[in-house]
Order: structure tokens, then C-alpha cells, then sequence
């Protein structure tokens, strides 16, 4: 019994040493969680997302943004590194494109291309015969680790955003090293411009918690950013009218807020990913033990819950809509491209693309 008590402890002092001394690429700081509104007020639980249809897209999946061109033809983003496209009935999905990479965020130019954001090869931009062509890998001297979204300006400028400079997803993969960055909370994400005339991109605001959406107002004023590891949607100004042109819109957010896209009747789309994370939240200023997390196997780890929450805003960051799904038919949303009669549904992990009639929800075309 001796033996038996002496080798549980020795395991016991092991396991101990693992979770305290393993080397693990995440240094967490210490920081205050902002107050969990809960699904109350303007986030009350409701089942108007329920039902979404799931549009295949052949042998792909992991459609995490779409766009439409100006034909009405849909291109999705999949972590097969494919850019598929599908008519605008939704159907007949084909391989447009190769990335070489994972593409992201997607957005069409005004002179046709379809520009990514690509988390593993940086800014690319696509031709009308699917030629990939490399905008930019670093800013400012400091290389992409994580392209996340793009926004399209009249003026041919594009924004864009790199989650996290730190867990790059060619090193970490896109979902680990997202955690990651969630996890340490340490202030590596940009927003980013690149400038065609120039032909390189450079950092407009640095030290965000995982910079993820980008969307632009239609008048071209302002942008609207997703600072996705402090639950809000920040507001950037381009028109030179603020000294300070970076404020939040809206925060306290009841979770996760990933791409941000532009809609119909004034409307901005913003897909909550998740929810909160109480076990993050609850150890927000304990270091030590965010990075034992990280220590644990996967399985062990706080994971997202699944949870179908979309929600629109308008430009002074009031909520107009919010639209969930319980039941969670469509896995992880992290998009929304609004169309005249349906709402598209990126997910990183779907088996195919979501569509949800607007009609259905109430809203008008």
C-alpha cells in the first residue's frame, strides 16, 4: 500500500510540475474582463435564426466569409485554401480559385478583383480567370502572422486586419492560433491599409486583442473593427474630423464579435462567433493558470460553445436587430453578407455555406 501511496504521489508531483514549468508559446497577461451583459435587453434570448439551410459546396467546407460581385455570383472562403464559387441562386459550387494559403475575409474591388485576406499568405488579390496575386506580406517592417478581413474603399485603398502578429496561422493553424491570442491576451492584432499607389501596407492602429471584421460605412467616412479578445466594435474615423479618430462603438458584448460587414437600410452585421467564456473571464487576472490551460490536452481546454447569435447595429452602434439560434443548426457563425432576399452564413467549421431568408426574420428586402 506503501509503494502504491508513493508512486500516486510521485504522478501527483509530476503532473503538478508539467502544468506549472512546460514550456508553452503563450506568456497571458493579466487583465479585467469587461461586465457580462448576459441575454438580456437587446441580446433576450429568441429563436428568429432558427432553421438555417446549409448550401453544399462539393468536397469543401469551412466557408468562414462570402462575397457577392456585382453579377450576384457568391465566392466563399475554405480551409481547403479553395475559393469556391456558386451562382446566384446558391447553386452549382465549382472551384474558382487556389489560395496556396487559408483564405478569410473576402471583398470585391472596384476594378472586379476579388481581394483575401489570408491568414497564412497575407493580402491577395484575385483576377477574373482565379490568377492569385500577392498585395502584401508585412507592414511597417513587421510581418502578417494573421490575416483576417478586408474592406474595399472606392478609392482602391484596402483594409485590413492582422489578428495576431504573435500566432501566426502558418505556424499555429487558424482555430489554434486564435485561441492562443485569446488566451494570452496580449495586444497583437492591427488594422492595416495598403495603398495601391504605393504599393505597400502600413499599420493604422497597433496593440488591438485580436483585430478580426472590418467593415466600411458607405459613405466612406469611417470603418468599423471587431476587436474580437475585448468583446467590442471599435469605430476608426477616415475623414480627418477627430483628433483622437479611434473610439469604441459598442462594447460589452454578450460574446465573441468576428466579421463585421455592411448591410441594407443602414445596418451593420456583426456575427458573434461565441459566447463569453466564463472560465477565461474568471481567471482574467490570473496568468499562471491561463498558461496551465494551455498545458492541458486539447480536449481538456476551454472550448467555444455553440450558440447562433447574429446581431445588426447601426452607425451610432444601436442594436436593430438580434437574431439567435439555440438549438445552434449552423455551427460557429462568423459571418454575414446580406443579400435582397437572404442573409449568408460564414462558419469555420459548417460543411457548407448557411442561408437564412430574410423574410423569415422579419426583414424587408
Amino acid at each position: 500500500m506503501k509503494r502504491v501511496l508513493a508512486g500516486f504521489a510521485a504522478l501527483l508531483v509530476l503532473v503538478a510540475a508539467y502544468l506549472a514549468l512546460w514550456p508553452v508559446p503563450v506568456n497571458p497577461v493579466a487583465w479585467q474582463a469587461p461586465a457580462h451583459p448576459g441575454l438580456k435587453g437587446p441580446w433576450a434570448p429568441n429563436t428568429r435564426l432558427a432553421g438555417i439551410e446549409t448550401l453544399p459546396l462539393g468536397p469543401y467546407s469551412g466557408p468562414e466569409d462570402v462575397a457577392v460581385d456585382p453579377a450576384g455570383f457568391l465566392y466563399a472562403s475554405t480551409r481547403e485554401g479553395v475559393i469556391v464559387r456558386l451562382d446566384p441562386d446558391g447553386g452549382n459550387p465549382r472551384e474558382w480559385a487556389r489560395t496556396g494559403g487559408r483564405p478569410l475575409g473576402l471583398d470585391v474591388a472596384p476594378d472586379g478583383r476579388l481581394i483575401v485576406a489570408d491568414a497564412e499568405r497575407g493580402l491577395l488579390a484575385l483576377t477574373a480567370d482565379g490568377e492569385v496575386q500577392v498585395l502584401a506580406q508585412e507592414a511597417d517592417g513587421r510581418p502578417m502572422g494573421f490575416a483576417d478581413d478586408v474592406a474595399v474603399a472606392r478609392d482602391g485603398r484596402i483594409f485590413f486586419t492582422d489578428a495576431s502578429a504573435k500566432f501566426a496561422a502558418r505556424v499555429f493553424g487558424v482555430e489554434e492560433g486564435s485561441a492562443l491570442d485569446l488566451i494570452e491576451h496580449g495586444g497583437h492584432g492591427r488594422l492595416l491599409v495598403f495603398e495601391p499607389d504605393q504599393g505597400r501596407a502600413r499599420t493604422l492602429v497597433d496593440g488591438l486583442q485580436y483585430a478580426n471584421g472590418v467593415a466600411l460605412s458607405p459613405d466612406q467616412r469611417f470603418l468599423l473593427v471587431a476587436e474580437t479578445g475585448a468583446f467590442r466594435v471599435l469605430r476608426y474615423w477616415l475623414d480627418g474630423s477627430r483628433q483622437a479618430p479611434l473610439e469604441v462603438l459598442l462594447g460589452d458584448l454578450p460574446g465573441f464579435p468576428d466579421n463585421v460587414t455592411p448591410g441594407r437600410g443602414g445596418r451593420f452585421w456583426v456575427a458573434l462567433v461565441a459566447p463569453r467564456s466564463a472560465v477565461l473571464e474568471a481567471y482574467a487576472h490570473r496568468p499562471f493558470w491561463r498558461q496551465a490551460m494551455v498545458r492541458l490536452p486539447q480536449g481538456l481546454r476551454p472550448r467555444p460553445a455553440a450558440y447562433g447569435h447574429i446581431i445588426a447595429i447601426d452607425e451610432q452602434g444601436r442594436v436593430m436587430e438580434n437574431l439567435q439560434d439555440p438549438a445552434t443548426g449552423y455551427p460557429l457563425i462568423t459571418s454575414v453578407t446580406e443579400t435582397r432576399e437572404h442573409l449568408y452564413l460564414g462558419s469555420l467549421t459548417a460543411a457548407g455555406l448557411g442561408r437564412y431568408p430574410k423574410s423569415r426574420a422579419g426583414l424587408l428586402p
